[in-house]
């Protein structure tokens, strides 16, 4: 059985068609994309408004008081569909700074979720992270790379394991690159203090991707560039941005699209708070205040990850004028393809598929609704 699915414009990874089409098989893939007269197909849909991929994330701690490095594979999955409720797909679950047996823990008790596809992987932030640019990592479980906590973390994951953060500076950094990387890990520079030479070593030892840059960094200075100006100046690395009016202000990200143009990613950094009512909360055993959306550590010292989804961000970008193909690589393409998935939307690629407002960019709805309407 084949799918026909219309709609006014389908901006894809590598087209942005009006008037397009797409034919999806029974399994769930693109076989054909396209515009103008489709193709004959077994059933047709016609969506009104804007077809893009189903965003993917590869920064996000959780939602709904779920906490991915400490609740439980049934709770994990209640907060990955909240974010699949608002178009992430394709979701990384992000385990914060803990104790190496519950990193283990957390890593063995998520990864079923990898294999049965709630997960697209598991992200380590932490614990081979800075002292002085930790943000809401507890400072006394943070300590350089060890070469048998690495193998531990790795055994635990047994081949979830996707992305890690650490900071290139610590001792031991470097040669923990390139372990991750020979082990099909991506690895990304952040919550750093680290200096521009340190940093194009990491990425000389195959570091790929800036957690949130900015944010958990030393600014950009004009004598010391640090990871900064390394990363808007090295294409070499993708760069994580969180979108949410607070991490980044609007000119900031628009020094990313200039200085560093096809390497923006956007994240949520989300936290369990995400999808829940002002309160208190933890996040990497540190007390958390969300006050108007915002997470800040309860001292008030810094941020504590954000209460968005990807779609948030997305909405951000559309509505202050960014072109809709730029939006779906920083939102779709370009992490998919760091994680070494199909490009989405592309002919073989998997039919996540999306609805967005062509107005407002909101997520009206995905297509498995659409289609069940």
């Amino acid at each position: 059985m084949t799918t026909l699915v219309r709609a006014p414009r389908i901006v894809t990874a590598a087209h942005d068609l009006h008037d397009g089409w797409l034919v999806l098989g029974d399994d769930a893939t693109v076989l054909a994309v396209g515009a103008g007269t489709p193709p004959r197909a077994d059933s047709a849909v016609t969506v009104e408004g804007t077809l893009v991929p189903g965003f993917v994330d590869l920064h996000a701690h959780g939602a709904l008081g779920h906490d991915f490095a400490t609740c439980s594979a049934a709770d994990a999955r209640v907060a990955a569909a909240h974010h699949r409720s608002r178009g992430t797909t394709t979701l990384v679950a992000s385990i914060a700074t803990g104790r190496p047996d519950d990193t283990v823990a957390a890593l063995a008790r998520l990864r079923p979720l990898t294999s049965d596809g709630t997960l697209a992987g598991l992200h380590l932030e932490g614990p081979w992270l800075s002292p002085a640019r930790r943000g809401a990592h507890r400072v006394d479980l943070l300590h350089a790379p060890d070469p048998l906590e690495v193998d531990a973390y790795l055994t635990a994951a047994d081949g979830a394991l996707r992305v890690v953060t650490l900071a290139p500076e610590l001792p031991g950094a470097l040669g923990t690159v390139a372990r991750f990387v020979a082990a099909g890990v991506v690895v990304a520079i952040g919550h750093t203090d680290a200096t521009a030479e340190q940093t194009r070593r990491a990425i000389d030892a195959g570091a790929t991707l800036v957690t949130h840059l900015f944010n958990g960094m030393p600014p950009l200075h004009h004598r010391t560039p640090g990871p900064v100006g390394v990363a808007l100046t090295d294409d070499r690395v993708l760069l994580e941005c969180i979108v949410d009016g607070h991490h980044l202000d609007p000119t900031t990200i628009g020094l990313v699209q200039r200085s560093a143009p096809g390497r923006l990613v956007l994240v949520s950094d989300a936290m369990s708070a995400t999808g829940c009512p002002d309160g208190d909360h933890t996040i990497a055993g540190s007390a958390v205040s969300v006050r108007g959306g915002v997470a800040v550590l309860a001292d008030g010292s810094s941020l504590a990850g954000s209460t968005i989804t990807v779609a948030d961000a997305v909405r951000g970008l559309l509505t202050s004028g960014v072109a809709a193909p730029e939006v779906v690589a920083a939102s779709a393409t370009r992490a998919a393809r760091l994680l070494g998935r199909p490009a989405p939307l592309t002919v073989g690629a998997p039919a996540d598929l999306l609805v967005l407002d062509p107005d407002t960019g909101a997520v009206r709805n995905p297509l498995r609704t659409a289609v069940a309407s």
